[in-house]
């Protein structure tokens, strides 16, 4: 089955990010991007809704394969 934070990992894969630069981007720590990748935890509305405009996509790319 296919996450959210997998798909977030692909996303800043693809975009050549590292956590790091990824979570500075977020104004977060490297270790909550890890626990999203994770799915250890599940960003909040106002962090996804940052994380699309970072990649510029949409909400279903973003949620794209997941089942409810």
């Amino acid at each position: 089955m296919v996450t959210i934070g997998q798909n977030l990992k692909n996303l800043r894969k693809v975009n050549k990010m590292s956590q790091k630069m990824f979570a500075e981007k977020m104004q977060t720590t490297q270790q909550r991007v890890s626990e999203w990748e994770c799915d250890k935890v599940e960003p909040s509305l106002y962090n996804l809704l940052k994380i699309l405009k970072i990649f510029d996509i949409t909400f279903e790319e973003l949620t794209e394969g997941i089942e409810p």
